[in-house]
């Protein structure tokens, strides 16, 4: 990530006629950088959540979820989430905080102990498969866990079947994510980030309005994170709404809508993204760690800001 920095740095110097060695330190160069971006007005917008106009997707309403004997702190502590089509949520916590458990419920793999979990009004525990994959999709941390058949191509005709997707739908997924792997490639012999391209192509062939991803930059190079979020982007744009549990906060910067903070199993913090990932150290992206106060929060705001400016 260092490197992408540096290189945006570089040429945003090399406008001004200044140079700058490839090495060259990404604090340093960002702090002699924030004279000028102090001059520079903001140009996006103060709220990116997607407005209240928008439909309802999925709620959590009070869940509770216990892993354990009643007595032991449960692992989700009365959350209450609202999702709508067309946003991007980033679900954030330390490990433990609950995000896995969230999405497991919010997908039916997780029966509440209590509270009440609905995707377009319906409770996923109660759906069949067939109704399940059409509603709401998952990628989770070990996109292995989806993938049985013996090619690419033999997983992503399954997937066109069991969504009633036209042939070569997720195919087509898969390879706007990582272009030129030969389809009959077992899966085991994809990379980590390849294997999740593949699962992730499986989920989206029932194009479900709501699609949830843990952890999904794990294993993924610089370019397959840039395919990765203009496929999210243009998911939300197409109206599904996407929750990503991840400890990615470039990436929450970069993509997000909204941020949700869970902490114990509670949610402590849910906003919009430009002020929640601000909000503690923890969660802060680096450019803006270096910046603060100034709004800036990616190393492609910057960029452009000198540009503009």
């Amino acid at each position: 990530m260092a490197g992408d920095r540096e290189e945006h740095l570089v040429e945003a110097r090399a406008s001004e006629g200044q140079l700058v060695e490839h090495d060259a330190l990404v604090v340093e160069a960002t702090r002699d950088l924030s004279e000028r971006l102090s001059a520079v007005r903001p140009t996006h917008p103060t709220s990116d959540v997607a407005p209240l106009a928008a439909p309802v997707v999925a709620t959590a309403s009070g869940v509770v979820v216990r892993y354990a004997a009643p007595a032991t702190r449960p692992a989700l502590r009365g959350v209450d989430l609202e999702l709508r089509a067309g946003e991007v949520v980033a679900l954030m916590g330390r490990n433990g905080a609950g995000k896995s458990t969230l999405l497991s419920a919010l997908v039916g793999l997780r029966r509440p102990d209590s509270g009440t979990v609905l995707v377009q009004g319906a409770d996923p525990q109660e759906l069949a498969a067939h109704d399940l994959v059409r509603r709401v999709g998952m990628v989770p941390q070990e996109p292995g866990d989806l993938l049985y058949a013996d090619s690419v191509a033999g997983e992503c005709r399954a997937a066109d079947g069991d969504a009633d997707a036209p042939p070569g739908t997720a195919l087509a997924v898969f390879a706007d994510l990582v272009p030129g792997v030969d389809p009959a490639t077992h899966p085991r012999d994809l990379s980590e980030g390849q294997r999740l391209a593949l699962a992730l192509a499986v989920v989206l062939a029932g194009r479900p309005p709501l699609v949830l991803l843990d952890e999904p930059t794990r294993g993924l190079d610089y370019p397959g994170k840039e395919r990765l979020v203009a496929v999210l982007r243009g998911l939300a744009s197409a109206g599904h709404a996407v929750l990503l549990a991840t400890h990615d906060v470039e990436l929450a910067a970069t993509l997000t809508d909204r941020t949700v903070v869970l902490a114990e199993g509670e949610v402590v913090s849910d906003g919009p993204s430009r002020e929640v990932v601000v909000a503690s150290p923890a969660f802060a992206p680096q450019v803006a760690k270096v910046l603060a106060p100034q709004p800036w929060l990616t190393v492609a705001e910057v960029a452009h800001a000198l540009r503009a400016g």
